[in-house]
């Protein structure tokens, strides 16, 4: 988890720095677990954690560069990573064959806003705007994507 999650968010940006101009800007994606704290995954919590720190020390570093170094934090994305029979059977333990359906009310538990995820295009705009002249001044800044989660 360390390994991927953390060391290679570390190597890819070393790469791709000697490679950008002025003006660049570097989206880092993290999680809402870099921002808080959820039971039984210290490892995926730590590296995520860790992710904010690259973010922040990167910021400061390429700063005086012109170059802009920011995160995104997504919340539960309807994607197949989250979307699927297994995940359903880890979070409805209680029932022989649960579904979407099912699984939606737990999601949204973990929200202030009344939905159980967000989409992969909701990131993505995130991304884009991080990207665009129109947060040219936004740097070391770590954006939640999450419905509010942050907030519980």
């Amino acid at each position: 988890m360390i390994d991927i999650n953390l060391s290679g968010v570390w190597k890819s940006v070393k790469a791709a720095v000697p490679h950008l101009d002025s003006g660049a800007s570097i989206i880092l994606t993290s999680s809402v677990a870099g921002l808080k704290a959820y039971p039984h995954t210290g490892h995926y919590v730590a590296a995520k954690h860790g992710v904010v720190g690259l973010m922040r020390s990167f910021a400061v570093e390429l700063g005086p560069r012109n170059i802009r170094v920011n995160s995104v934090h997504p919340t539960h994305v309807n994607t197949p990573l989250l979307i699927n029979d297994n995940t359903f059977r880890l979070f409805r333990p209680d029932l022989e064959n649960p579904g979407l359906d099912d699984f939606a009310p737990i999601c949204q538990t973990f929200h202030i806003l009344p939905i159980p995820w967000v989409t992969a295009e909701d990131i993505s705009n995130a991304v884009l705007f991080l990207a665009s002249d129109e947060s040219r001044y936004i740097t070391g800044v770590a954006l939640p994507v999450d419905a509010g989660s942050c907030l519980k």
